[in-house]
Order: C-alpha cells, then structure tokens, then sequence
C-alpha cells in the first residue's frame, strides 16, 4: 500500500470507507522503552537535530502498534531559536533564555529562511518518508498566539496572564508580533510540505485561554493567513485547539480540510456543527490507564456517537501520558481498526 491509498489521507478528505485510520499526539515519546532507551544517549535537543534520529523515534510507535500516519518527531519551539531566542528543554518545561518586555523586544527578533537555517527538519522528514514510504507523514507548527505566549512568558504557564497583558497594553506590536510568527509558520509549514509533508497540523496549544473577541484576533485571523498561503499545496490542514468548546461559531471561518478535537467536547456535536470538515479525536488521554475493557468500551462509546465515518480519524483529545500502559495503546488502536467490519 502506497501513501496514495492512505485510510489517513482519505479520511482527510472526507472520503475514507475502509477501517478507520488513528494515530495518537505525541505517539513517538516517553511511554515507550525503546524511546526512553535512546534519550539516555541523547539529550532532547540532540534528537530534534539529528534526521536519523528523527526517523527513528518516529517509526518506533508505527512499528510497535501500526498506526495510520506518522507525524514529525520536534517541538512547537524550535522554530524560535533562529529568531535570535535560546531555547532549553529541561525536565520541567521548555525555557526561553529571554522573554518579550517591551515593544522593543519584538523589533529585536531575526526573520530567516527555514531552509537554511532549520535543515534538520527538513532532512528529518525526508529520513521519515525513506524510513516509511507507505506512510503519510504529518508535518506541524505552533500557532502563533501559542508560540507568543512562550515568547513573552518565557515558559509555560497555568494563564498566561502577562501575555494577555502584553497583547492589550501594547496592541500594535502585539499585532506586528503574530503577523511575524503567522509569516513564519507559514514559511515553514510551507517547507515541511516541500520536503515530502503529506499533511500539517497546527497545535493552538494556549489559545483556549483567550475570550471569544480576542480568539477571533489572535488565532483565526493568524490561522487562516497561514493556512490560505498553504492551500495551493492540496495537502490536508489540520486545525488543533485545545479547548475548542467555546469557539465552535468562530473556527468555522478557517478554511482548513480537518478539524482536532480535545477531549473536553462531545466529538459528535464538532461532526454535526461542522459537517463539512473531517474530524479526528478525542479520547481522554488519562482512559488509558483504565483497564483495557473499559479503555475498549470508552473508545466504542465516541465511534458509536458518529453518524458519519468516513472523514473520521481517532485520536486522543490530547498527547499521550509518559506512563501509559501500551496494553491501553494496542487496545485502542486494535478497536478502531476492527470497527467496521464489526458494525
């Protein structure tokens, strides 16, 4: 099977009527021995820069459970480095080595081609099309509000209350910051795709903490000027919020082929609201350390809920915990695969 006869990909398009396709955020990481085997080698850094690593990590979870689609082994913030902002990646969190204070910090930041100066990306997706030619591989950004969040932060946050800060007190270079970063992730979003990018997901990680006006401001107006300048590519875009719930009205003006659902909203009210885009969720990560009938039965209970199949694509509503048992993973993913030639 060739990656043109993806269930993936056409599930994407809303036209998949074999078993149904699933993979899982964050499927290349912690809760698997053979990763935490290899991150006793390699730092985190060390394993985002090297292609052949990449490819590694990325099939390992594909090997083990044989998922649908890969999707590329990297971090929303890597892209920040060439912008003149170090990043580190200790246990605790990722960390900036310098935050945005002031307008002036924004006019201090490096545009830059991804090409030259990201390269390990881009080899790294061409390593993950070699190592599985059959499989579409997913390419991703984060969004733009998210990544200023991290920006102005400095690190995570539980709300972010000094970037919403920013945003109001100093409006206009708010502005030029997300129009900077929408630029940027377009270009390299863009990239991924030229490198052998099947699809792309866009993780809007933070943006759920924004009210309704200012999600339309800082996350769909950035959105869709990123995903218009990728339309041409006829390449799925994948649209994650985490919190959608509040939005549902307003991501309906994204022009993009899928919808991610978290795991806080029923996934059949996404499929009925917004019928004409495919949809991919949402099980909550933590049922995975259920034991395994009821992880079978909770992964029943959203497939059963769906009118429609053929634009679905079964993920969880968030990433994978560190500590999850793989029974739980082989559970669920033997459970969607099996669905319709049950039902």
């Amino acid at each position: 099977m060739g990656v043109n006869d993806s269930s993936f990909l056409d599930a994407c398009w809303g036209r998949n009527s074999g078993r149904i396709p699933v993979w899982i955020m964050r499927q290349a990481g912690r809760y698997l021995p053979e990763y935490r085997q290899l991150r006793e080698r390699v730092s985190f850094t060390q394993l985002c820069k090297s292609p052949e690593l990449i490819a590694d990590v990325v099939a390992q979870p594909i090997d083990r459970f044989g998922l649908d689609a890969a999707i590329l082994f990297s971090d929303i913030l890597i892209p920040l480095e060439p912008l003149g902002v170090g990043v580190s990646f200790p246990e605790g969190g990722p960390v900036l080595a310098s935050r945005i204070t002031s307008p002036a910090d924004i006019e201090r930041l490096h545009t830059y081609d991804v090409a030259t100066h990201l390269p390990f990306v881009l080899d790294g997706i061409r390593a993950i099309k070699k190592r599985l030619p059959s499989l579409p591989v997913i390419g991703f950004a984060g969004s733009p509000f998210t990544l200023a969040c991290y920006l102005i932060e400095g690190k995570g946050s539980r709300d972010f209350d000094r970037v919403k800060q920013f945003m109001h007190c100093h409006h206009k270079a708010a502005e030029r910051l997300i129009n900077l970063l929408a630029d940027l992730m377009s270009d390299y979003l863009a990239a991924q795709l030229d490198a052998g990018a099947d699809a792309v997901q866009l993780f809007c990680s933070w943006d759920g903490i924004l009210s309704s006006d200012d999600f339309h401001d800082w996350t769909v107006r950035p959105v869709r000027r990123i995903f218009d300048t990728l339309k041409s590519y006829q390449a799925p875009r994948i649209l994650f919020v985490n919190n959608i719930a509040p939005y549902l009205d307003v991501v309906g003006e994204v022009d993009c082929e899928v919808l991610s659902v978290d795991y806080r909203v029923d996934l059949s009210k996404v499929a009925r609201e917004l019928p004409h885009r495919a949809v991919q969720g949402n099980l909550d990560p933590s049922v995975l350390f259920d034991p395994v009938p009821r992880v079978i039965e909770r992964t029943l209970h959203i497939l059963d809920s769906l009118e429609h199949h053929d634009n679905l694509i079964f993920n969880l509503g968030h990433g994978i915990q560190p500590a999850t048992p793989l029974e739980s993973v082989h559970a669920l993913v033997e459970t969607v695969h099996s669905y319709r030639s049950q039902s």
